[in-house]
């Protein structure tokens, strides 16, 4: 039995709705955030030195890191490929791509506006607040927000010339990119501008796998 030890809001649902896109039985080990820090509770420094989530147990194997998850789950259950493009194709080559991008590229930015809007709105002695404002505004302004906006500016380009990340298929790639887009939804401006963005998280949200994954982790919603 696979044991997936899962931080509520975080990117471990992804984990739990790959598990049901493959139809494999699971047992769900939950732990809720700290109130006050919004971080992860110290059991989670039994399961892997990091104290973080995801994190599974099938048997001997412990694996960490949303990505190296999907990879394990993929080589090990998914022989025929249902969720992984054939290798050498170039829809393979794009799985790879988005595969990574989603922390690689995609959460950085936005886990950077978090911080920064968290400080904006920190309680700090009120003749340093106009500083500690202003610095976060430079910031967000002058990087972060161009970052978002470039990001998503070219994932709405790729959802114009294919219906999934990989191509023409649903793939564990879409499975990867759904906690960036539903954060940049919460918090980064994906809105009506982005139109092949939203229709993408619609039949996402839609798919039968993605909802008895809500029902098996909890409630889910984003940090912001």
């Amino acid at each position: 039995m696979i044991v997936v030890h899962h931080l509520e809001n975080s990117r471990s649902q992804r984990v739990l709705w790959l598990l049901e896109e493959l139809g494999l039985a699971y047992e769900v080990k939950r732990y809720e955030r700290d109130r006050e820090t919004m971080l992860a509770p110290p059991e989670l420094k039994r399961v892997h030195p990091l104290g973080k989530s995801p994190v599974i147990v099938d048997g001997a194997v412990t694996v960490a890191e949303t990505g190296a998850i999907v990879e394990y789950l993929l080589d090990t259950y998914d022989p025929e490929g249902r969720l992984r493009p054939p290798p050498a194709t170039e829809a393979r080559r794009r799985f790879t791509y988005w595969l990574h991008f989603a922390e690689g590229s995609a959460m950085p930015p936005l886990l950077m506006k978090l911080v920064f809007d968290r400080v904006r709105s920190a309680p700090v002695p009120f003749f340093i607040k106009p500083v500690v404002k202003g610095i976060a505004d430079k910031v967000t302004g002058s990087f972060i927000a161009p970052n978002i906006a470039a990001q998503l500016a070219f994932m709405e380009a790729e959802l114009s010339a294919r219906p999934w990340f990989a191509g023409e298929a649903f793939s564990a790639a879409d499975v990867m990119m759904s906690f960036p887009l539903e954060a940049a939804a919460a918090r980064a401006g994906l809105d009506a501008r982005y139109p092949k963005l939203q229709d993408w998280l619609k039949r996402v949200h839609a798919r039968a796998a993605y909802g008895r994954a809500l029902e098996r982790g909890g409630p889910y919603s984003i940090i912001g």
